[in-house]
């Protein structure tokens, strides 16, 4: 399976999974309960320092993932300036760059696999009501493996519009990165069947 998990090895790779998952579960809840951007503030440098312990090289790696929350952030800012809700805005933005923040750091520093696995043995309950927990396990590894994936194409399409005008891109870019994110689920899915498909087979 295709990871996103940093070859700086760092100390907490070896962390079981379960636990670094249920850790960004509870922050992030933590996060949206107090809703105090004075937290926030401190979960964010709190998550900094995470990222900067095992040396400046995982530092840039970790910052250079989340540049995909800067136009985001810029909105926020920009929405609440206008409404004249500034406290609001910085809250809100803060809450997103800790939850991303220790997301992502769970990404670089655990396998796609371990992180399905433990979707998967969460899910086992679902048994009994038919639905097949090799599907959420799935599931999570698809959209983790394949937002950078769509992040990326995004920039690509940009970065193409801006070579062909002056005129900041917009919803024009929409459906070549739909029509793109379509083509790559379509790929997936053949893949998935060629192989058997992911249910387990009945004897």
């Amino acid at each position: 399976m295709l990871s996103l998990t940093s070859e700086i090895r760092t100390p907490y790779h070896p962390w079981p999974a379960g636990p670094k998952l249920g850790a960004v579960c509870l922050v992030t809840a933590s996060l949206f309960i107090i809703g105090s951007p004075w937290f926030s503030g401190a979960i964010v440098l709190a998550c900094l320092g995470l990222y900067a312990l095992p040396g400046l090289g995982f530092l840039r790696q970790g910052l250079g993932a989340l540049r995909m929350l800067w136009p985001f952030l810029a909105l926020i800012a920009l929405w609440h300036g206008v409404s004249g809700t500034l406290e609001a805005g910085l809250a809100v933005a803060l809450q997103l760059l800790a939850a991303v923040g220790f997301a992502n750091l769970v990404t670089l520093t655990t396998r796609l696999e371990d992180m399905a696995a433990v979707v998967t043995r969460a899910a086992s309950p679902l048994r009994r009501f038919g639905l097949r927990p090799e599907r959420f396990g799935l599931a999570l590894a698809l959209v983790v493996r394949f937002t950078p994936v769509l992040a990326q194409r995004g920039d690509q399409i940009a970065q193409s519009w801006h070579a062909r005008t002056s005129r900041r891109p917009g919803w024009q870019v929409l459906a070549p990165l739909a029509l793109g994110a379509i083509d790559d689920a379509t790929y997936v899915a053949e893949a998935l069947r060629a192989r058997g498909g992911i249910d387990p087979v009945e004897e």
